[in-house]
């Protein structure tokens, strides 16, 4: 099997996950912070399960040159919320099944069958920034 170019991810989702209100507020807090900091597309809050996701979320959408400051920082500044990175390569089945990774708990991606193997009949998705960035990151 030849090793797969990551030249074919046009960007990256970090899904931010809580339980409660207490959660949904330190997800608020985050949410904040990284819209202060980073150059991304912050997604809808999602309080009731969406898609393949088990819990309530919202969607940070951001594109590959942003990666190496965006990840480490949530990394040391996500707190307990738990956080589902994926590429988007073309195959939403294969990148949150098989190239994701986690922060956190790790938890179920639901009814995994609905995931397309293929994103070719899709619209683009619209990852440029909606933010503002005023801090040094």
């Amino acid at each position: 099997m030849e090793p797969a170019d990551a030249a074919r991810i046009s960007s990256y989702h970090a899904h931010i996950y809580y339980m409660d209100a207490a959660e949904r507020e330190a997800a608020a807090t985050l949410r904040e912070r990284i819209g202060a900091r980073f150059s991304v597309r912050l997604g809808r809050w999602h309080d009731q399960l969406v898609g393949p996701h088990a819990r309530p979320m919202y969607q940070v959408a951001f594109l590959p040159e942003q990666f190496p400051h965006f990840i480490p920082w949530l990394m040391l500044n996500r707190g307990d919320l738990a956080v589902l990175v994926h590429p988007n390569s073309g195959n939403p089945r294969r990148d949150h099944l098989q190239h994701p990774f986690w922060m956190g708990e790790v938890l179920p991606i639901m009814h995994p069958e609905l995931l397309a193997q293929s994103d070719a009949d899709e619209e683009p998705e619209d990852v440029s920034p909606n933010t503002l960035p005023q801090d040094s990151q």
